[in-house]
């Protein structure tokens, strides 16, 4: 399979014969970036804010998927699940759907706009994780400490950091922070970035929780 990420918390998830997801559009005049130009047959939304609910921006018709639930479209199985806003403890707390992708066996796990670090029982619930997209830039998600505390709650092999300050970000109401902040609090100096990140299969994964950061895709109608 192969994921792409195209700015925010927005990515494409893709596999040969299999549906093709795109993560959480969003409207570029609210967090900047280029319009999206994307084709998909699952849209998820993890909230309704503007910079993660513009399913216009998704051409081809997907299905949306914009709470919790099982669903298996296109031989891929999808499981919503909600983060916070559904207990009388966090009632308070803005509504938020993480999303774990089943493609063939490796497990994709999307956070949202999570803004909290879930208990043990609730990761417990997700599984294992391969690869998790983790917000670690603030702006009403995880902040880069938090965000770390999460990561080794849920021991991915792969963790792909999201929603944070670029170049091309704009600003939003509540301020993110750039990637090196989360890069010095898991203790790496620099990372190389790479245009998508590419799995064959569970085997070809590492061993120990790597950080692979995704360049910024500009959309090319894909």
């Amino acid at each position: 399979m192969e994921i792409t990420w195209y700015g925010h918390s927005c990515f494409r998830l893709t596999e040969r014969g299999l549906a093709t997801v795109v993560t959480d559009p969003y409207d570029h005049k609210q967090v900047g970036y280029e319009p999206l130009k994307l084709k998909a047959d699952i849209v998820t939304i993890s909230h309704n804010t503007p910079g993660h609910n513009n399913l216009s921006a998704v051409k081809g018709d997907p299905h949306l998927i914009d709470g919790p639930g099982e669903f298996e479209i296109g031989s891929v199985f999808i499981t919503g699940i909600f983060s916070n806003g559904h207990t009388k403890k966090t009632a308070n707390e803005p509504r938020n759907t993480l999303f774990l992708f089943d493609y063939n066996g490796i497990n994709v796990l999307h956070l949202g706009d999570l803004n909290r670090v879930p208990t043990q029982t609730e990761v417990e619930d997700f599984g294992p994780i391969h690869v998790a997209l983790v917000p670690v830039g603030s702006g009403g998600s995880l902040n880069a400490i938090k965000a770390v505390e999460v990561i080794s709650m849920l021991e991915p092999s792969i963790v792909i950091p999201m929603h944070y300050k670029t170049d091309a970000s704009t600003e939003t109401a509540e301020p993110m922070e750039p990637l090196t902040k989360f890069l010095k609090e898991m203790g790496l100096t620099s990372v190389e970035s790479v245009p998508s990140l590419k799995i064959q299969n569970t085997n070809s994964l590492p061993d120990e929780t790597k950080v692979v950061v995704l360049d910024y895709q500009k959309n090319n109608g894909a």
